[in-house]
C-alpha cells in the first residue's frame, strides 16, 4: 500500500504487488494496481444508473498493470527449488499443470 506522498495526482490509492526473490535477497515489484475513485470517470463522463435509483452516478475506476512475468517466475522458481534441482508446485497451481506436484528437468535426448 503506497504512502500518499508516492501516489500520482490522480490516484486515490495504489498497491504494489511484490514477490520475494531469494537469489538477489530482494522484494521485487511484479504488478501495481491503482484506484482512481471517480477521477477518470468524471473526465470521461462514465456513469451508471443504480438499481431502483433515480438519475446517474459517476463510476469509480481501477487500473492494474500486467504481471511482470520474468520477475514473478524467477521468484517462484527460486522459492520452490528443491535440493535436487526440481521445483515443487504449490497445491493451488496443480490443477493448471495437469495435477503435477513437481517440475523436473528432462534427461537430454540422445
Amino acid at each position: 500500500d503506497l504512502c500518499t506522498g508516492d501516489l500520482g495526482a490522480s490516484a486515490a490509492r495504489t498497491w504494489d504487488l511484490e514477490a520475494y526473490a531469494p537469489g538477489c535477497d530482494m522484494w521485487l515489484e511484479v504488478s501495481s494496481v491503482s484506484w482512481f475513485a471517480d477521477y477518470q470517470a468524471r473526465r470521461a463522463n462514465i456513469r451508471f444508473k443504480p438499481t431502483g435509483g433515480k438519475g446517474t452516478e459517476t463510476c469509480h475506476t481501477v487500473n492494474g498493470s500486467a504481471m511482470g512475468w520474468p520477475r514473478t517466475v524467477a521468484a517462484y522458481l527460486e522459492t520452490h527449488r528443491q535440493p535436487d534441482g526440481s521445483v515443487a508446485i504449490v497445491e493451488c497451481l496443480r490443477p493448471y499443470l495437469g495435477g503435477a506436484d513437481v517440475i523436473r528437468a528432462r534427461s537430454p535426448r540422445p
